[in-house]
């Protein structure tokens, strides 16, 4: 059976109709296209293009000599001073990144407080930021200098022997972490101390009238509310570490050989900068900085995996806290109505 209902006459738009339409449906892709135009230039092209280098034997004024695939990043992996400069790198992110968290978190917690001169305090934690790495790695190169520096002439006066900074291993890479700490705490500091701030006061008030402590509402509270932030500064902090440059760099500057005498304290970043401009490799000091891109990529999912596990037990912990509370209030708040219905029936 044939439908007989006449056909709709087909609307014709304005064109200023559909300009509006086009605008609704085109403009937020435009809108976003300066980021992604950018991130391809100065981002994922030079990460295309590390990559293209990596595979082969590299000349930096007349490209590549010789195509050898993925023969330098076997090289590299079977290198002993690949090794000894990662194992430099972790032992410097280890010993800066755990005392800089512990130490951001607490100074945010005492600037969090009623103090006086609140701006002078936040203004002082910023300031060893604002110093230049140079700088601070020829200050701290002199502090810790093995002869006339000001932490072995302290330890001579109460009758420690002088440490060898510059040739020690453990001691150098103690030297370094110190002053990547000095430096970057107070930035972490201001970035956990905004979160503290922006969490409701009224928490803090109901938990002080349970007669929660100081102590207890800064764990049970505080702690929680800044979880995105604090995991924010955790993935910031390794992929600072795991990139440091002029601490080691600059460190001990009498030597030759970047990095110490020994490569005693020569990071990865360190090390490819040794291959790519003092042994003119460039393909293999591609394949370690790509292989280093590797490695941060995969601590930072795990670290966000493992904060993430946290944070969803700890929230499961909330609830089920919230519930039993819940279910007290309701247990103290019918026990009276039940008296009460007893007593109406009585005689």
């Amino acid at each position: 059976m044939t439908d007989a209902r006449p056909a709709s006459p087909r609307t014709t738009l304005t064109l200023r109709q559909r300009l509006s339409r086009a605008d609704v449906k085109y403009s937020p892709y435009i809108y976003v296209a300066p980021f992604f135009i950018l991130f391809g230039l100065v981002g994922l092209f030079p990460l295309l293009y590390t990559f293209v280098v990596s595979l082969n034997d590299w000349d930096l004024l007349s490209g590549p000599r010789e195509w050898v695939g993925f023969e330098n990043y076997a090289t590299e992996l079977a290198d002993p001073w690949f090794w000894n400069s990662l194992f430099n790198t972790f032992s410097i992110f280890l010993l800066s990144a755990i005392p800089q968290l512990i130490a951001a978190t607490f100074i945010a917690a005492v600037l969090d407080q009623n103090l006086r001169a609140k701006t002078f305090w936040r203004l002082s934690v910023l300031l060893p930021y604002v110093v230049t790495p140079a700088a601070v790695a020829l200050i701290f190169s002199s502090i810790f200098s093995e002869d006339y520096g000001l932490v072995n002439n302290l330890l001579a006066s109460i009758g420690i022997d002088p440490i060898l900074w510059k040739h020690d291993t453990l001691a150098g890479h103690v030297a370094i972490a110190t002053m990547v700490n000095w430096r970057w705490t107070g930035y972490n500091t201001l970035i956990l101390l905004a979160a503290m701030q922006a969490v409701p006061t009224d928490l803090y008030e109901s938990a002080a009238l349970d007669g929660a402590g100081r102590v207890r509402r800064f764990m049970s509270i505080t702690l929680p509310s800044i979880r995105p932030t604090f995991i924010f500064v955790v993935i910031t902090a390794t992929i600072g570490g795991l990139q440091i440059f002029t601490e080691p760099k600059l460190f001990d500057a009498t030597t030759a050989t970047p990095g110490g005498a020994y490569h005693q304290f020569e990071t990865t970043t360190l090390y490819i900068w040794n291959m790519a401009f003092n042994q003119d490799r460039f393909g293999r000091a591609a394949a370690i900085a790509f292989i280093l891109l590797v490695i941060i990529v995969l601590i930072g999912l795990v670290n966000y995996a493992l904060s993430r596990g946290i944070a969803s037990n700890e929230t499961k912990a909330a609830k089920r806290r919230t519930a039993r509370r819940l279910e007290r209030h309701r247990a103290e708040t019918a026990a009276p109505t039940a008296a009460e219905n007893h007593l109406e029936r009585l005689p």
